[in-house]
């Protein structure tokens, strides 16, 4: 019997054995080549596999946020030992790279969280259109890789007329209760993006796209609607302006197509009559504009619309007297009866000679209408 017992105990043993020799080679400390942290400490577990019960000791700082270091394995395994850990196979390894996790935070996306805490608020306009400045040149800004949270803000304040603003944003943190908190101070504009001029430009002077740049301008130095690049193209500036200033739509008017004291031709248009003749402009005018123009043969100023370069045209409406409202009060056309013909002889005359008297010019001008005269009451 206690033979028996003896050798099923020395089985057990012999059975035991390997298993143990394996799970002493699992649990054997590694040392790692390198390593990735997240908080601002390097602990045992973050540096070695299977640390066991040491793993949470702290035994380094971590590196700044999105920065890697570079730990010696002699300074390593002295500060292992130092901290009861010892045993820990290195292999070839000469040092440990450290690095350490961040969240980066551009500079755009700082701007447009203050553009955005600011959108539509203290008489602001649209986050897009807002242009933020900061106090301190604030490049990219790299935070704890437990910040995770949105930028939140919790304090604003604003000074409509300096532009200045003091923003406190909270951010909320995986590893700490406490949110981490941020605060920006600077100053924020509202802008509108505008047609510049690139060089001085005349009056005369149509503008071509080379003229002309896109950019944006604060808004309170563009006084009225500002002008698109689109919409400057081609056009002519109602005054003088120098490089570098900003357009507006009252800027701009469709270019002249006539000069004052410039000479043109006068286009006399009726139905059925198609005349031209010499002209003088009295003032200046673009397309679709009514000027002044002297008809340079019979010395007699008309007024005509601008329909071309050089070109305006006197229609014959315009050179009829407004004889038919008082027709209208006072005569009456019978029902049978038609006007008489226009008297296109006497027209042509008139707008090419001087009229012999103001007669003739009624003539000329003047379709003639037989009238019955309605007899006046008496009393």
């Amino acid at each position: 019997m206690i033979r028996t017992t003896l050798a099923t105990i020395s089985a057990l043993l012999v059975l035991a054995l390997p298993a143990r020799a394996a799970d002493d080679f699992i649990a054997t400390p590694t040392l790692r080549a390198s390593i990735t942290v997240t908080s601002d400490v390097v602990r045992v577990g973050d540096l070695i596999d299977n640390a066991g019960s040491a793993a949470l000791i702290p035994v380094y700082r971590s590196p700044d946020p999105g920065t890697t270091g570079a730990l010696p394995v002699a300074h390593v395994l002295a500060v292992l030992r130092a901290k009861q850990v010892i045993g820990v196979m290195t292999g070839d390894i000469k040092e440990v790279q450290v690095t350490r996790l961040a969240r980066t935070l551009v500079n755009k996306d700082l701007e447009t969280a203050v553009a955005s805490a600011l959108e539509r608020r203290f008489g602001l306009g649209d986050a897009a259109n807002i242009t933020v400045t900061f106090d301190r040149g604030i490049a990219d800004m790299r935070l704890d890789a437990s910040n995770t949270g949105v930028l939140q803000p919790v304090a604003t304040r604003y000074d409509a007329r300096s532009g200045r603003f003091d923003i406190a944003f909270e951010i909320n943190n995986d590893n700490n209760p406490a949110p981490t908190k941020l605060r920006f101070t600077g100053t924020a504009t509202e802008t509108v993006e505008v047609a510049v001029l690139t060089r001085d430009i005349d009056r005369v002077d149509l503008l071509k796209a080379s003229d002309v740049a896109m950019e944006r301008r604060p808004k309170a130095e563009v006084t009225g609607e500002a002008a698109s690049r689109d919409r400057t193209l081609g056009m002519q500036l109602r005054r003088p302006m120098r490089a570098g200033t900003p357009i507006r739509v009252a800027d701009i008017v469709k270019p002249d197509f006539v000069q004052r004291d410039q000479n043109v031709t006068v286009i006399y248009q009726v139905p059925g009559i198609y005349l031209t003749t010499r002209g003088k402009a009295i003032e200046s005018g673009a397309e679709g504009d009514t000027i002044s123009v002297l008809n340079l043969q019979t010395k007699r100023t008309l007024s005509g619309v601008v329909t071309g370069r050089g070109q305006v045209t006197v229609q014959g409406a315009s050179q009829a007297a407004p004889m038919p409202a008082a027709v209208e009060q006072t005569s009456s056309l019978k029902r049978d009866e038609a006007p008489a013909p226009v008297d296109t002889a006497a027209l042509v005359r008139n707008l090419v000679q001087t009229p012999a008297s103001p007669a003739q010019i009624a003539q000329a001008q003047i379709p003639q209408v037989r009238v019955s005269q309605a007899p006046a009451k008496s009393e």
